[in-house]
């Protein structure tokens, strides 16, 4: 069985505003709904496991009575990080569970089905995948003095979610990040994302192309885009 992980833990501290971010309506209904539908509409059959901070899951359950919003998930508890977030995540499913499970940004609402089918297939394939855009900005490098220098752009590229895994390969390497105890241990710096986690273990993660509208929304800039976006 597939599995997605949908992490809504922001308190909305960029975004200026008291509603945590992934509440914010666009279009009229709050940016995570828009996110959970996404993945309904790429596999009925999906296991949606949402993890949301406990304080907020009252809320959300307002907001999906008032919305009438029936696409089926499961809430679990969010943690203190992103990365015990994504492990409580995998928590909840079965131990001896087959199949791939993604990870995906609770606010990335317009990740595209092609771009999920794209990413599951992969993973299923090849254990571990991340889908990746080009970066389209001059980047530079600033050293530890203060100096710099331009980079090639095309060495790089933006990384976006959903990444997905192979699930037994993902429970052992976030068992090994967390060793020797899961309720105690914190992460270590490097971990920045899943993706990295599985790479600690010295596997590769294959990487293929996202879609270009896959953006995080984050600050009042990214809301007046989505809005555009959803339009079109």
């Amino acid at each position: 069985m597939d599995y997605v992980i949908i992490v809504a833990g922001g308190k909305g501290q960029r975004m200026g505003a008291e509603m945590p971010k992934q509440f914010l309506p666009v279009g009229g209904r709050p940016i995570l709904m828009h996110t959970l539908e996404r993945f309904r509409q790429y596999s009925e059959a999906l296991e949606i496991i949402l993890v949301l901070p406990h304080e907020q899951q009252e809320h959300w359950r307002e907001l999906c009575r008032e919305h009438g919003f029936a696409v089926e998930h499961h809430v679990v508890d969010g943690g203190a990080t992103r990365f015990q977030s994504s492990y409580n995540g995998l928590c909840a499913i079965p131990d001896d569970e087959e199949g791939v499970v993604g990870i995906h940004d609770g606010v990335r609402p317009f990740v595209s089905v092609e771009v999920i089918g794209r990413c599951f297939e992969t993973a299923r394939k090849e254990k571990a995948c991340i889908p990746v855009g080009p970066v389209t900005d001059t980047l530079r490098y600033i050293d530890p003095n203060g100096g710099g220098k331009n980079v090639q752009r095309s060495d790089y590229r933006v990384v976006q979610t959903p990444q997905t895994f192979d699930i037994a390969l993902l429970k052992k390497a976030f068992a090994k990040a967390c060793a020797p105890s899961p309720d105690t241990q914190q992460p270590t710096p490097e971990f920045t994302d899943d993706a990295s986690v599985v790479e600690a273990l010295g596997c590769e993660v294959q990487m293929v192309e996202g879609n270009r509208e896959n953006i995080k929304i984050t600050t009042p800039f990214d809301l007046l885009v989505a809005e555009a976006l959803l339009k079109q």
